[in-house]
């Protein structure tokens, strides 16, 4: 091939013409003519060496240099503007827009790409309406649950579009009762008011937001005995520092302003509600689906009515609440009203309806065939579909996706192929349920388990400064550290995103909770993972914890999930040269390249030994003195430890030897160690899933059962262990002890996969 991509005509070589043998120069003839033939044969060598390397396709490495040297900080900015025009929640005709603008872009790459829709139960409000009555005062005040746009706001046009401030899949139906403040709603929030006499239920549950998802600070007001509950923002944590009259909020700072409202999703599960654990369909077309009695008994819906309202709303009930003071901790920042956890004397009057209907969805992809290897998947993801104009949330990383895609297709016209399938893919639906993401994998479950190599996703860009913040399954550590080490950080020139990123503990965090769209993958079929962004990441260590629990941090992205998440704060705040767009594209496309592109895959799983010896020894200290044993998990591990190594040396030596004619011996050896690679993740999967909890079949990470956010390693175990804990029974000790067993033959089944040998 050609530099240009054009293949050359290959032209004949002509061998000259030979004297006869034994001509009549007697001996000195015969040795003339054979240096003659010896100096024609080393000319033909060399013409035929330098006809192969004038064909043979340029080294890989040399198209991930260009791809590298190819960003553009004016093209991801104006995807991010044209993605951002308009509201687009899924389900509506503004999300359409938005799908057949990401499925033309790719096309114009000149990729080919496919729709795929799904007919799937998305909910949207009716009416919503909340009042404060206050004994002694003659009139109720009624709430306007409105945010507010600005003066000069370019998008106070388009606002008109947003969809009302509510929970999907909310219990409709009306409650007046009183008031309980409950904080941030955890388990232990209710347990100190239970330890303080203050009865929740029956009463309204009011409480703020934090680090647990809105669905679980929902079912713990549900579990605590709460007939509906309030969810508000809290100044002292989207509203910036200082005295209240002090305070800017957006356009003026990055800050929440007063009314504005983080809106989101109550339903306990992945996917199609209606669907759970297996594939929904295209409208017009007949599946099995749950019905709606059996929707409104499942576990997995919140069966309370609730409501997202402002800081400004929040602030108003609790200066109508009486009762004792709260605690210093969970008083508001300055300026704040003293916050009292009541029960009462305010009442709420709270009326939510709601409409759960069935609607079409459209995940768009492009697809890059491989040329040596088409039957084996690199995937990369976003979600396209937003709360509101979805500027940091999720089209950042749309923009980030189509930039890469760009920078591709050039590639392609230099003349690349990758050696193995590259898939791209915009969903739908992730904010409801991560809805669009887990019905394709559901979907093609059997093709996926088989041929995916990873799934590579960014669901946040950028949302601030901060540096490059990734997490992913521990046998990518190696490829995300020495990608990172080619990428200039945007914020120091002089640092790489490795520089940055080391100085972080840890430098890289684990993908676990149910987040965003590598669920499906990792947790149901287990396919290597990751997600990335670049900012601020906060990271709080609980007891039982093995890994961080990761949330963005509320002073660099306060706006999340409400009206003021646009280009402009984008623009002013989050990226203003679009520079970390560029770089996290960049990485995030390297990444990519490497998977597709090495020969031998980029997969290390020694670390992910040393990452489970860790995770096992913290897991067990917090189960001191518990009458089980973790001898069955280290022995396992040990295992995984031994097995890792002896591929990695594998990996080592067919890397060394001389394989310059790259025999059939060579090329089975290659698959055979691709195949391990690819396949042990696998290995980690349990059929059964986890208990009570079938959909996540991860043994080793998956969301706590406590915070559909937080990540766990061997949540079954953590969970086993918080039972038993709490019931000190033999059943729930010996539960224990089976999820320990049950964690040491998925890390063995693992261990199997990657020996390459049967027992």
């Amino acid at each position: 091939m050609s530099r240009h991509g054009k293949p050359q005509q290959r032209q004949p070589l002509i061998l000259p013409d030979a004297a006869p043998m034994g001509g009549g120069d007697g001996g000195r003839g015969d040795a003339a003519t054979r240096r003659r033939r010896f100096v024609a044969f080393l000319a033909i060598s060399v013409a035929l060496v330098a006809s192969y390397h004038h064909l043979a396709p340029a080294p890989a490495s040399r198209y991930h240099a260009l791809f590298l040297s190819l960003g553009n900080n004016d093209t991801a900015a104006a995807h991010l503007r044209a993605l951002t025009l308009r509201p687009h929640v899924a389900g509506t005709e503004a999300n359409a827009v938005a799908a057949e603008y990401v499925r033309a872009a790719l096309s114009s790459f000149s990729f080919p790409t496919r729709v795929t829709p799904y007919s799937v139960l998305l909910s949207y409000p009716i009416h919503r309406s909340l009042s404060l009555s206050v004994p002694g005062r003659a009139a109720a005040f009624n709430f306007a649950l409105v945010q507010e746009t600005y003066p000069g706001d370019p998008y106070s046009e388009a606002a008109a579009e947003v969809i009302p401030t509510y929970f999907a899949y909310s219990a409709s139906g009306s409650v007046a009762a009183e008031v309980v403040y409950a904080n941030y709603g955890n388990t232990k929030d209710y347990e100190y008011l239970a330890s303080r006499g203050v009865d929740v239920a029956g009463k309204v549950a009011l409480v703020r937001y934090g680090n647990l998802h809105c669905e679980d600070m929902v079912r713990n007001a549900r579990a605590a005995g709460a007939a509906a509950a309030i969810v508000y923002t809290d100044a002292k944590d989207f509203g910036g520092a200082g005295a209240k009259g002090k305070r800017k909020w957006f356009p003026d700072a990055r800050w929440l302003p007063p009314t504005g409202v983080q809106v989101g999703t109550l339903y306990y599960g992945n996917g199609d509600p209606t669907t759970p654990l297996w594939p929904s369909c295209a409208a017009g077309e007949d599946c099995e689906r749950l019905s709606q009695g059996e929707l409104d008994g499942s576990a997995a819906m919140p069966s309370i009515p609730a409501l997202p309202v402002s800081a400004r709303d929040g602030e108003t009930i609790l200066k109508a609440m009486g009762g004792d003071a709260a605690p210093t901790e969970w008083q508001g920042g300055e300026g704040a009203p003293m916050y009292r956890l009541g029960p009462g004397p305010a009442v709420l009057n709270l009326t939510y309806i709601g409409n759960d209907t069935l609607a079409t969805i459209e995940n768009v992809f492009a697809m890059i065939e491989g040329k040596e290897e088409p039957d084996r998947y690199v995937i990369i993801g976003n979600h396209r579909d937003a709360w509101t104009f979805g500027a940091v949330d999720p089209n950042s990383g749309t923009a980030a996706m189509l930039e890469i895609a760009e920078r591709l297709s050039k590639l392609e016209k230099k003349g690349w192929r990758p050696r193995r399938t590259i898939i791209v893919c915009s969903w739908d639906a992730e904010e409801f349920a991560l809805i669009g993401s887990t019905e394709w994998v559901e979907d093609n479950m059997d093709m996926l388990a088989s041929r995916a190599i990873a799934y590579l996703n960014v669901d946040i860009t950028v949302f601030g400064p901060g540096g490059f913040r990734p997490r992913a399954t521990p046998q990518l550590d190696q490829l995300i550290k020495e990608a990172s080490k080619m990428v200039q950080d945007p914020d120091d020139p002089s640092q790489t995103l490795y520089d940055t990123m080391i100085r972080h503990h840890p430098p890289i965090d684990r993908v676990a909770g149910a987040g965003t769209d590598f669920a499906a993958f990792l947790q149901y079929i287990g396919v290597p993972s990751l997600d990335m962004s670049y900012g601020t990441i906060s990271a709080a260590v609980t007891p039982l914890a093995s890994t961080n629990i990761i949330a963005l941090a509320v002073e660099d992205y306060p706006v999340y999930h409400s009206l003021y998440d646009d280009y402009v704060w984008m623009e002013r705040f989050g990226d203003p040269l679009f520079h970390r767009h560029v770089a996290l594209a960049s990485v995030w496309g390297l990444i990519a390249l490497r998977l597709a592109d090495d020969e031998i895959l980029p997969l290390n799983y020694v670390s992910y030994a040393s990452e489970l010896e860790k995770c096992t020894k913290l897991v067990e200290g917090g189960c001191t003195g518990c009458p089980v044993s973790f001898a069955p998990l280290h022995k396992s591990i040990d295992q995984l430890r031994k097995a890792a190594n002896k591929i990695h040396k594998e990996k080592m030596m067919l890397q060394a030897e001389n394989w310059s004619l790259k025999t059939r011996a060579y090329t089975v050896k290659v698959r055979d160690i691709n195949d391990r690679l690819m396949m042990a993740e696998r290995g980690f999967i349990n059929r059964e899933g986890l208990d009570g909890r079938p959909w996540y079949k991860h043994m080793i990470y998956a969301s706590s059962d406590q915070d559909d956010w937080g990540t766990k390693a061997f949540p079954g175990i953590v969970s086993a262990i918080d039972k038993a804990n709490k019931l000190n029974t033999t059943e729930s000790w010996q539960l224990l002890q089976h999820e320990i067993y049950r964690a040491a033959r998925a890390v063995s089944k693992a261990s199997a996969v990657l020996d390459g040998r049967l027992t």
